[in-house]
């Protein structure tokens, strides 16, 4: 897989709390490209699009996609030192499983959030 120039964050711009949780992230100092899911060619950039509506995705400048608190990680990475602390701490073990136990209750939540509304919530997975 071809790598991007810059790193990529995407979220759902039909979800206002995404849409608001992405404006706020160039207050981090991280250093990526923030571009909606709906207007990017996700297949290009290697992204599972339905997963990609379930879970945060982050491309690497390696082409390498990850999702919900490893994207996090990956996103912190870019930034200053505390930002790139905190991003290793979510590849830890300990910290890995309170940052996935924390993203997926704010994913599950995120139209009750600020911001979020009814079209935000999550439509669970088809059982198979």
């Amino acid at each position: 897989m071809a790598g991007v120039n810059r790193p990529i964050m995407l979220y759902d711009a039909d979800c206002g709390f995404c849409t608001k949780s992405a404006g706020q992230v160039p207050r981090l100092g991280v250093d990526v490209e923030i571009a909606s899911l709906q207007e990017s060619d996700l297949e290009a950039l290697g992204v599972d699009d339905e997963r990609a509506y379930r879970e945060m995705p982050f491309v690497g400048r390696d082409g390498r996609v990850e999702y919900g608190h490893l994207a996090w990680a990956g996103i912190l990475a870019t930034g200053p030192l505390p930002a790139r602390l905190l991003g290793r701490a979510f590849r830890t073990r300990l910290g890995g499983a309170l940052a996935s136990r924390a993203y997926h209750w704010v994913a599950a939540n995120r139209h009750r959030l600020p911001g979020g509304s009814p079209s935000c919530a999550l439509h669970p997975e088809p059982k198979s």
